[in-house]
């Protein structure tokens, strides 16, 4: 039998036996995601989920329709700093991909050489090369291939980074807008609130001179005016800084924001969170908890094939003048083809110890795989309950503050009839101010958990 026979055998016997080496990552049948959304009104129940409809691929525009958020979220979305470098990281994997791909091609290069050599004062000689040289490794076991499939992972990664950023940036530019409106609107409250104080005090003082009240009852009045004008302060501080903080995410100097009312708001009643299976599909940070995965299992089968020959074919063309000591002229052309077959038999356990290991990081990225999925049910669940118990809040606050702002009239009456004080006056002002400034946070906090749900479930991605 030809020994090229032999050979061909004995890469079919090693082909056979290596099977596992050419095959492409699949999803592992036990990672699992059924359940992970807990029902908001059930204390041990998952959701029963009846509709696959999914808030997280509806457009932020449809989301978001205020239009001056709108034009902020396009601002960001344009200079932010992080979703240019996001951009560009992408532009670097895909390169580097371009050039896993190339890797199964021959290498050539061009290397001239020349020389000059004379001997005890005797004539020089000159001598030249000028040969071309190319090289190329033989993937007969998938080196190559696995190479280039974990660099498309790192690709495909940086797409989900980018994806991950850009989901950030539009919840996280909505957040601090929807806060100015918050604080806007507590801010006109209070400010509100401070001009009646301050009529208060003017009534009190006028009370005091006719005699009819005491100068204690004064300076109380004094005090709350006070205390409300600084948390007035505090406000308009509040509002400077989350300003400040939202022009910086949007790459520019701290200013003046432009923005609606709160009043102006519409968000949608109905959230829908679609099937939990969608999360692997959707979110960013657990697509790219999967190409963790595949990657470690490429570097796997990198540690496999390393167990098996590797072929490297060179050759060499190109014209010289000199041969050995002798110099001819003119230059011949010369040729040059060499096949080296190189078999691992002992790397002092080398191999052994890089499979185990690539195996126990394979292992450990299939897990932070499946927690991800998990920590992503959680925070869907989070949402779900937030929005869930923000609404109950809101209908408590609203008829808490219906009943305060009842209890104002109802006092003012009767104090006009000597029956109440005017402290018990400014008593029901003080707690009908701190419903109306919870019921707004509250408001804010039902508008938050439809952002907060709109992330986790990989919204805004593309």
């Amino acid at each position: 039998m030809k020994r090229s026979n032999i050979f061909y055998m004995m890469c079919a016997t090693a082909l056979l036996s290596s099977c596992h080496i050419y095959k492409a990552y699949d999803r592992p049948e036990d990672i699992n995601a059924d359940g992970i959304y807990r029902d908001p009104v059930s204390l041990t129940d998952t959701l029963a989920v009846s509709d696959t409809t999914n808030m997280g691929n509806i457009p932020w525009q449809e989301l978001f329709k205020d239009p001056k958020l709108q034009a902020l979220i396009e601002e960001g979305l344009a200079n932010n700093v992080d979703m240019q470098a996001a951009v560009l990281r992408v532009e670097e994997a895909r390169v580097m991909l371009t050039s896993a791909r190339l890797s199964f091609l021959p290498s050539i290069n061009l290397a001239p050489q020349g020389s000059v050599t004379t001997m005890d004062g005797g004539d020089f000689v000159k001598a030249y090369t000028l040969p071309v040289a190319a090289s190329w490794q033989v993937d007969l076991f998938g080196q190559l291939l696995n190479a280039s499939r974990s660099q498309k992972t790192a690709y495909l990664q940086s797409q989900y980074s980018q994806q991950a950023v850009r989901s950030q940036l539009i919840c996280g530019i909505a957040n601090s807008y929807y806060t100015l409106l918050m604080l806007d609107k507590q801010e006109d409250i209070t400010a509100r609130t401070v001009d009646i104080y301050a009529e208060n005090v003017r009534v009190m003082e006028a009370m005091k001179i006719a005699g009819m009240t005491t100068e204690a009852a004064v300076t109380q009045t004094r005090a709350a005016y006070h205390q409300t004008a600084a948390s007035l302060i505090d406000l308009q501080r509040q509002i400077r800084e989350v300003e400040n903080s939202l022009s910086v995410l949007l790459a520019k100097a701290p200013q003046h924001i432009d923005r609606g009312t709160l009043d102006e708001q519409i968000m949608p009643e109905e959230l829908t969170a679609g099937v939990p299976i969608q999360l692997l599909a959707n979110r960013p940070d657990v697509k790219i908890a999967e190409m963790n995965l595949a990657s470690a299992y490429y570097s796997t089968n990198q540690a496999r094939a390393a167990f098996y020959p590797g072929l490297n074919i060179t050759a060499t063309a190109g014209w010289t003048n000199g041969s050995g000591i002798s110099v001819a002229n003119p230059g011949q052309f010369m040729f040059q083809a060499l096949a080296a077959l190189a078999q691992p038999i002992f790397n002092n356990g080398k191999l052994i110890a890089n499979l185990k290991v690539t195996k126990a990081e394979e292992e450990i990225a299939k897990m932070n795989y499946q927690q991800t999925i998990l920590a992503a049910g959680q925070e869907v669940s989070d949402a779900l309950h937030l929005y869930d118990a923000s609404n109950n809040k809101l209908i408590e606050d609203r008829a808490r503050v219906e009943q305060l702002e009842k209890a104002v009239v109802y006092t003012k009456d009767l104090f006009q009839s000597g029956d109440a004080t005017y402290l018990e006056i400014l008593t029901s002002q003080q707690s009908l101010l701190s419903a109306q400034l919870t019921e707004v946070s509250d408001n804010i906090q039902r508008i938050q958990a439809v952002i907060n749900l709109y992330s986790a479930l990989g919204g805004g991605r593309e």
